[in-house]
């Protein structure tokens, strides 16, 4: 439903826009289109436009995290609304996502400006600072700029679509000489160009300097102490046919900003060097290593023999024991895919013995489970749902759902709104006294969770690697 209504509105745009042979025209007309915070809470789906950084939103241990990625979440849990995730490839031409309906906002450090403005509304300030000029720290080098008039001459760095091209324009100005902002390739950020400095590939960029500060953890080289604007505000941005969305953020982050949590996520991304330069050394840092886990080779291999997306294995993998190996349950259940020894034993493996045994095992388990269902469950890619909380629930307390579902006119066929509404039922006795049910009590709820958090992650997991 939800992009079946945003692809309606897109086109509608587009029509709209082509029946207009003045651009104002057509800009005054397709403000009418309303897909506000109504409409997203009826579809359930909050989709955010999300810069890919070492600090916004990042894949850490298997983890989704970043300051944005965190806000985002913590917002959508006070709107119940479920987070989409879109990362940004091109931030030039973002602003045309948003106000085509790709996204609802966007988020990714952002500077408010008056250019900006023209195309969307911006929130409360998240966060304020300055653009700095990143240059590295020897002085005794030719090209070390002490004050801002001997940029006059020089090639700066940006990434195109940036606020920090603007402010170089204006500061060529200033001081009464040219400085050559050179704009990037659309997928070069801010970080990338930071690193750049560091190894002489080139001399100048811009960052805000909140960013710039927490590189300088990682780049002991670079020099970050010359302001190149005023303070400015950095905050997410909205269509201005939004004005239901921009107050409920306006109202949340009013809150929210003044909790210790908030503080706490803020040092988390730009206070604690420590911590940042741990993860840009790991090997599980996604952006750096394009790695998820130490398993991906084996999981890859597994995977295909399933005919599953091995991000969407590895995410089942890391819902069970978090990539650790070792992981047992209280009820006895061992490894990365947290097999009882029983299941293991009934494919002739020790399911304890090392961790591509384990993964052997569990998918000898998913090819059984995803067998019981290829009659009941004709999709294949429908069917993926049905395996994956029979794995977490059992098999018997899914085909009880499905019958309930059949009951109750709903699909037994689909698992989203049919079959996942039927094991939610399955803890009120209404429901598992049913004739139709034959394995009783289940506490569905923990299931409904356990099959989208695996998805969740899928989509983290699908955005950043290949």
């Amino acid at each position: 439903m939800l992009i079946i209504k945003r692809l309606f509105y897109f086109i509608l745009l587009l029509t709209l826009i082509a029946c207009n042979n003045e651009n104002d025209s057509a800009q005054k007309n397709t403000q009418q289109i309303v897909f506000d915070l109504a409409e997203i809470k009826e579809d359930g789906e909050l989709r955010a436009l999300v810069d890919y950084s070492t600090t916004s939103y990042f894949l850490y241990r298997g983890r989704p995290m970043g300051f944005e990625y965190e806000l985002l979440s913590k917002f959508c849990k006070n709107q119940e609304l479920e987070l989409k995730i879109i990362p940004i490839t091109d931030l030039s031409s973002v602003m045309g996502s948003l106000n085509s309906y790709a996204g609802d906002l966007i988020a990714a450090n952002l500077t408010k400006t008056k250019r900006r403005l023209e195309h969307a509304a911006f929130t409360r300030p998240l966060i304020r600072t300055k653009q700095v000029l990143v240059q590295r720290n020897d002085k005794n080098e030719e090209c070390f700029i002490s004050q801002l008039d001997q940029l006059e001459g020089k090639e700066v760095f940006v990434p195109k679509g940036s606020s920090f091209y603007e402010r170089l324009v204006s500061l060529s100005d200033e001081i009464g000489g040219e400085i050559y902002a050179k704009e990037t390739a659309k997928n070069v950020t801010v970080e990338e160009l930071i690193a750049k400095v560091a190894s002489a590939e080139i001399d100048y960029t811009i960052a805000d300097e909140h960013v710039a500060k927490i590189n300088k953890a990682y780049f002991r080289n670079i020099h970050i102490k010359n302001a190149v604007s005023l303070e400015q505000q950095l905050g997410w941005a909205l269509r201005k046919s939004s004005p239901q969305l921009l107050a409920a953020i306006n109202l949340w982050l009013e809150k929210f900003k003044k909790t210790t949590t908030y503080r706490v996520i803020y040092l988390k991304y730009y206070g604690n060097t420590t911590l940042y330069k741990s993860r840009i050394n790991s090997d599980f840092f996604t952006s750096k290593s394009g790695t998820i886990s130490p398993y991906d080779k084996v999981i890859k291999q597994y995977a295909s023999s399933i005919h599953w997306d091995w991000r969407l294995l590895t995410s089942l993998i890391y819902q069970e024991s978090g990539f650790d190996p070792n992981s047992s349950s209280w009820a006895g259940a061992q490894g990365l895919m947290q097999l009882m020894p029983e299941t293991a034993s009934e494919y002739g493996l020790d399911s304890t013995e090392n961790p591509r045994d384990n993964i052997e095992t569990g998918v000898e388990y998913l090819k059984w489970l995803d067998e019981q269902f290829k009659e009941k469950v004709p999709d294949s890619a429908e069917r993926i749902k049905f395996v994956l909380a029979s794995y977490n629930v059992g098999l018997g307390h899914i085909f009880d759902a499905m019958r309930l579902a059949q009951k109750y006119d709903l699909d037994p066929q689909v698992w989203k709104g049919n079959v996942a509404e039927m094991i939610l039922k399955k803890s009120n006795p209404q429901y598992y006294r049913d004739d139709v049910v034959y394995y009783g009590y289940c506490r569905g709820s923990e299931t409904y969770k356990y099959v989208n958090e695996i998805y969740s992650r899928f989509e983290h997991y699908r955005n950043v690697t290949q």
